[in-house]
Parts: C-alpha cells; structure tokens; sequence
C-alpha cells in the first residue's frame, strides 16, 4: 500500500499587490490623459428684466462680449445677418427670432442685428433677458 504525500498549500500564495498597482496607475492615466468635451456655443450672460416670458425661439442670434454675431453657432459679419435672415425667412416665413445679447456688447451692435431682422421682414423678433 502506497502512503499519500500531503503537500502544503503554504508556499502558493499569490500578491496582488503589483497588480492593484498597475490597475491604479492605469486608472490614473486615462483619467488624466482624457479629454473632456464641451459643448460648443457662444458664452453670453444675459440682462435681467423684471418682467418677461419664457418663449420656445426658432432661431437665436447670439452677440457675445467681444460684439462678435452668432446665427447656428457659426460668426456672422453685420454686414450678411440681414441676407441669413431672409434664408431663413424664406424656408420658414412664420420664424421667430431671439436675439441674446451679452450684457457687455455694445448696444449699437443689437440695434444694427434688430433692424437686419426687420429688413429681412422678420416681423417677430425679441430680446432675450433673465428673470431676476
């Protein structure tokens, strides 16, 4: 009859301390390498007005701090708002246009994006404020 050897179970221990490691160092460069995605839009921070309504905008002409106009997210010159807004109006004749101004750009600037709108015979056209 044979004996049977019991072998230990000692000696087989595994470390997982190198791996948790590599995990964390992994875990740190995707963090720090990745690049986080914003959203694309022109920065405007509105007036306030006491009084006002919220409106569901068709289109919305953006001037920013640097008096620089926005129609779609794409810069416009002054010069051509008036040619976009009869595109526009050509597609959609019923279109309600929001202008949002910042707070900071120059007020001559809204008058000449206001009477673009106008010109283009735009008949529904609003300044975008916040409430207080």
């Amino acid at each position: 009859m044979r004996r049977r050897r019991h072998h230990s179970d000692q000696g087989l221990d595994i470390n997982m301390t190198p791996l948790i490691d590599m995990i964390f160092i992994l875990l740190i460069f995707f963090m720090v390498t990745s690049s986080f995605v914003r959203e694309s839009g022109v920065e405007i921070e509105r007036p306030v007005a006491a009084t006002g309504s919220e409106q569901t905008p068709s289109i919305v002409i953006g001037i920013d701090a640097s008096n620089r106009v926005w129609i779609d997210g794409q810069t416009v010159d002054i010069r051509n708002v008036a040619s976009w807004m009869e595109n526009i109006k050509a597609d959609n004749a019923d279109t309600a246009v929001v202008i949002a101004s910042d707070r900071m750009a120059r007020s001559g600037l809204l008058i000449e994006v206001l009477d673009a709108c106008r010109s283009a015979g735009i008949a529904n056209v609003s300044v975008a404020t916040k409430n207080e």
